[in-house]
């Protein structure tokens, strides 16, 4: 098990970057006000991590709550994604200086693929190598990306992705395709870590906060931190911004780690990376 110490503790990226472990999700968080307060409370309470996207139309914001918090942007983990519409070669690069013009920053520490594409998510990750080697972006990335884009994309790529961002929880282990990223050196990433609300429904979650004395939400992150994925669930609340984080005074068992993998039904709450329509 990787280490898990604190809200500000980190996995290493193959290329030596310092990734922060857990961070702030932003996707559905409104532009404006909602925005802004999420990511000022975030920072001001210790996350360094935050994580949005060109089409969650809020970088604006993002940008905004950075420059409004206690936190210095060097000290920020900021990530975003280019678009399927923007997708190729040169509609990448420019897709990228206009994220970066919204967010009022001059770089990225993380910048994804957002959904495969096939041979256009090719010219768009020669678009991210080239921004990467130009120190635009401190690490390159994918989200969605099932082992079979990934080998696709394997055939063309220089640079071997630093992340893949993919819908998890456990509904939705995928293993194997955990065990393939690690192969390569691919820092795994959850989304939808809380199946979009349908984990509290759940007894087993139910019986498992009662063990351990936490929130079904706690155990869920606590379990993605102990298998090595990095995090990053959504809220604009500014008590369950704090409340996710607080998962650094207890450990999961073995066994029940085990538990939540054994939970594994290929059930997703979110579109299939094989059959997407946008």
């Amino acid at each position: 098990m990787k280490k898990i110490t604190d809200l500000q503790g980190t996995f290493e990226l193959h290329n030596g970057v310092q990734m922060p472990y857990f961070g702030l999700g932003v996707y559905l968080s409104k532009d404006g006000n909602e925005v802004i307060h999420a990511v000022k409370d975030a920072l001001d309470y210790g996350y360094r991590h935050i994580d949005t996207a060109a089409i969650y139309h809020n970088e604006e914001g993002v940008g905004t709550g950075i420059k409004e918090s206690s936190v210095e942007r060097k000290d920020v983990f900021l990530v975003s994604k280019v678009w399927n519409t923007d997708q190729g070669y040169d509609s990448t690069l420019k897709a990228f200086d206009a994220s970066l013009d919204r967010l009022g920053t001059d770089y990225l520490d993380l910048y994804l693929i957002h959904w495969p594409k096939g041979e256009k998510s090719k010219e768009t990750w020669k678009a991210l190598e080239r921004l990467y080697k130009e120190k635009r972006v401190r690490s390159i990335g994918v989200s969605n990306f099932l082992q079979h884009h990934l080998e696709d994309l394997l055939t063309s790529a220089e640079i071997v992705p630093m992340v893949n961002q993919m819908e998890f929880h456990p509904y939705l282990v995928q293993q194997k395709l955990v065990d393939f990223c690690a192969s390569k050196g691919i820092q795994y990433e959850a989304w939808s870590p809380l199946m979009q609300g349908n984990i509290f429904d759940l007894d087993v979650m139910k019986d498992l906060a009662a063990k351990y004395k936490k929130t079904i939400a706690q155990i869920v992150l606590r379990w993605d931190l102990q298998k090595g994925v990095v995090t990053i669930p959504k809220s604009s609340k500014k008590e369950r911004i704090v409340a996710n984080a607080d998962l650094f005074d207890f450990e999961i068992s073995d066994a029940d780690v085990q538990l939540l993998d054994s939970l594994d039904r290929g059930k997703r709450f979110g579109p299939d990376p094989d059959n997407f329509d946008f």
